[in-house]
């Protein structure tokens, strides 16, 4: 992959990305406008391709972060844990992070694994960016990226979270067909998921208190495991696999 160093971007830390990725370093304006590259700015690192761009942005998730919004969101609510202070997640299949900001916006300490490489380096500058961002700050030091098999790292743990957090991905639906192509950039590096029974068994193998895993509203149970409860919205619902501890 090519790594655009635009206008304001850091050289240094072009130089150290590139090395990570095997990227090769290029400047604006020498690539193709179709081929899917990253690129550094004064912003930060996003991916870009067709005059689209994909960037982790946490601070758009404001809104729904503030205390009383943030209650009534679904996955707070399906992740929510009676009686524990300070509660740990794994965010097994974490993406661009959002939700996993949206745990830590609730207190949740939580690791984020993402095993694609160029997926991870931009979910690292998402979390370095809200670090340094004062209304971000707090829930964004409450972040860590692993980039790692999260079968592995569920698999590694020393001690079992409160809750593992799964998302496969799933077709988008939206009416705007630009969302579509976006979604489509992070699909060509990362396929959604097709080893649903293993990544299933690995966090049941965590020995959490609780599984929780995205699902759209009509689709069929993850690897046919019925959970013990589901909090459901419009669009999506989140299954709840509550576990003895």
């Amino acid at each position: 992959m090519k790594l655009v160093l635009a206008d304001g971007g850091d050289r240094e830390r072009a130089l150290h990305l590139a090395g990570e990725l095997e990227a090769e370093i290029v400047g604006a304006g020498t690539v193709d406008p179709s081929e899917l590259v990253l690129a550094l700015d004064a912003q930060g690192l996003a991916l870009v391709r067709d005059g689209m761009e994909v960037r982790g942005d946490f601070s758009k998730m404001l809104p729904r972060a503030k205390q009383g919004a943030l209650q009534r969101e679904l996955l707070v609510k399906a992740a929510r844990l009676k009686g524990v202070e300070q509660p740990t997640a794994v965010d097994a299949t974490a993406g661009l992070g959002e939700d996993s900001f949206l745990l830590a916006s609730a207190g949740f300490e939580v690791t984020l694994c993402e095993f694609d490489p160029v997926i991870a380096a931009l979910l690292r500058d998402a979390v370095d960016r809200a670090r340094a961002d004062e209304r971000t700050a707090a829930a964004a030091a409450r972040m860590t990226v692993v980039r790692a098999d999260s079968k592995e790292i569920l698999d590694g743990l020393s001690q079992a979270p409160d809750v593992v957090y799964l998302d496969p991905m799933f077709p988008a639906r939206t009416k705007s067909a630009a969302v579509k192509k976006k979604f489509q950039l992070i699909h060509d590096l990362e396929a959604p998921c097709t080893d649903e029974h293993e990544l299933v068994q690995a966090a049941l193998a965590a020995h959490p208190r609780k599984v929780v895993i995205k699902r759209p509203i009509k689709g069929t149970f993850l690897d046919g495991i019925k959970p013990s409860h589901s909090v459901s919205g419009k669009a999506v619902r989140y299954d709840c696999i509550v576990l003895p501890r």
